[in-house]
């Protein structure tokens, strides 16, 4: 498994490595997981114009990969990612200068095709955190249906202290993650929220030893990945319109796609293995 410098795994199953176009993004998978790690240490994984169009092109292709049952994001280092280069803040980097209009409809491009993809994959994704996740790299880890970080790890929205509104979706990721009230006091005052704390208020579900991320966060995705493709498919469709949706439509969907995956392979294999007290054997049908 690709994990951050120092920390370590136990892990010893061959790898498929797969071609990101850049050493700045690495991705393997292993075991029905596709690994995905920022790979920019030195500048504490932040992101850039080569690293995120190779973790775009990562999302959408890993998250329509047979071979991949579930999606862990990570970061090299001592960090998982520091949201944008604050350094090429500012410029137009060379080039004809760009009118609001144009630059408001490449940003919205540019976060649905990253966020918004990932917030879309029907695959369970999960964020490994090391070390700081800030602006937009918050965003990223939000993003995913579950985070595990290090006890080390801490979080700060950030884009008040560079006089900014926030992009990405950090608005209704974070209002998701934990209400507004506490929302909007992480957004306005970007203070730093240790692992403790953000464990405590809900950012991150769970909070192991430094040493132990790399094997903790594996072992939870590959139980994920392991699971009934199409079931938790659907879960991810009900939890994503439990806040959108009134009850009675919540009620109605879930009974729909609670039928369809009663007929499934993967169920009559559930209750198989269940009488018979061993563990499934799921296969995605």
């Amino acid at each position: 498994m690709m994990v951050p410098p120092n920390r370590k795994t136990t892990m010893t199953t061959d790898a498929i490595a797969i071609d990101t176009g850049t050493d700045q993004l690495l991705c393997e998978i292993r075991e029905r997981v596709a690994i995905i790690t920022f790979n920019r240490p030195e500048s504490r994984n932040a992101l850039g114009d080569i690293l995120t169009p190779a973790l775009r092109r990562m999302i959408a292709e890993r998250g329509e990969d047979d071979r991949v049952g579930a999606l862990l994001i990570t970061g090299a280092g001592t960090s998982f990612c520091a949201g944008g280069d604050v350094k090429g803040m500012g410029g137009n980097r060379g080039g004809s200068p760009m009118t609001p209009e144009e630059r408001i409809a490449q940003l919205k491009v540019r976060q649905r095709t990253l966020t918004g993809a990932l917030v879309a994959v029907r695959k369970p994704t999960v964020a490994a955190l090391p070390g700081t996740a800030a602006g937009a790299g918050l965003a990223i880890a939000l993003a995913c249906d579950i985070r595990i970080a290090a006890r080390s790890a801490f979080v700060a929205t950030g884009y008040a202290r560079v006089g900014l509104s926030g992009d990405y979706g950090i608005a209704w990721l974070l209002t998701r993650a934990v209400g507004s009230p506490r929302a909007r006091e992480l957004m306005f005052s970007a203070e730093r929220v240790d692992a403790e704390r953000a464990e405590r208020i809900g950012l991150f579900n769970r909070v192991v030893p430094d040493e132990a991320l790399g094997d903790e966060a594996f072992k939870l995705a590959k139980s994920l990945a392991d699971g009934p493709t199409l079931a938790l498919r659907s879960m991810k469709d009900n939890l994503d319109e439990a806040l959108e949706v009134d009850f009675e439509t919540a009620l109605d969907r879930e009974a729909e796609r609670l039928v369809r995956s009663a007929g499934t392979a993967d169920h009559r294999e559930a209750v198989r293995a269940f009488v018979e007290k061993r563990k499934p054997v799921f296969t995605g049908r």
